[in-house]
């Protein structure tokens, strides 16, 4: 009976033994701990080019986007020119029909308000009348729209030629601003910096209190970035953030300064 118990010990602690996993050695299980960091590692790599490779793709929707919201202001004012042409041109028409009854007194009221109305407008227009002649007009926003077409489909040279002919068939459009900013935007997407860099300066020269400005200083600096100026591009991108604050502008500005890379001594 002992030597049966004895047998049945030896059997289990033999099987024990066996069961132990050989993969236990302290320096295999470091050796695995550092192949899963380096997998993580080069997860992340992968992850951030996949970003960097993406981000022109961005820019280039955020400009289409811009140009989309500009083209719908500027569709807006000459739509409400056209309201007010219309509505002018229906009480001329009324007035001269010598329209009667029910609804001539109806009108006849209406004709008062729109008369008393009319006077208003005249005496703004003697001091103000320049506003509405600066409204651009069809011709301007097709010409103007078949440059940032050019741009939107990648065509740039044309982009750059169309935008070029509108600021010189008209120098003092309203659209100015926005076509000299887009010119700037088309030289830079083309990697031609000097000439974007002229472009933006002019839309900081020109038009200094243009919605446009915080958007042509912030690529002034990118550009600057590109053509390796980083104390100027450091400069201008501070300046961002100290003249328009709050803005998009700004804080693009402020996450790019902190990725500008140390000046290289020499």
């Amino acid at each position: 009976m002992r030597v049966t118990f004895t047998a049945l010990l030896v059997t289990m602690l033999g099987a024990g033994c066996a069961s132990t996993p050989s993969d236990q050695d302290p320096v295999q299980i470091r050796l695995n701990d550092l192949d899963a960091r380096v997998a993580r590692i080069e997860r992340i790599v992968a992850n951030n080019v996949q970003v960097s490779q993406n981000l022109d793709e961005v820019q280039g929707n955020l400009r289409e986007l811009r140009g989309q919201v500009e083209q719908l202001e500027h569709s807006e004012q000459a739509l409400g020119k056209q309201q007010r042409d219309l509505y002018g041109d229906l009480d001329r028409r009324l007035s001269s029909a010598g329209v009667g009854g029910a609804f001539g007194a109806a009108a006849g009221s209406a004709a008062a308000g729109a008369a008393a109305g009319a006077a208003v407008g005249a005496a703004a227009g003697a001091e103000g009348g320049a506003a509405g002649s600066n409204a651009p007009s069809a011709t301007e926003q097709a010409v103007y729209g078949q440059a940032f077409d050019a741009l939107k489909a990648g065509s740039y040279s044309t982009a750059i030629t169309g935008f070029k002919d509108f600021l010189h068939t008209y120098p003092n459009s309203s659209m100015g601003d926005n076509a000299q900013y887009w010119l700037g935007e088309a030289y830079y997407v083309s990697h031609d910096y000097d000439s974007a860099a002229g472009a933006f300066r002019t839309v900081l020269k020109k038009w200094p209190d243009s919605h446009k400005a915080p958007d042509a200083m912030l690529k002034l600096g990118y550009t600057q970035l590109e053509q390796k100026q980083y104390p100027a591009a450091r400069a201008t991108l501070e300046e961002v953030t100290k003249k328009f604050p709050g803005t998009d502008s700004a804080k693009l500005a402020a996450e790019r300064l902190r990725r500008i890379p140390a000046q290289p001594s020499h």
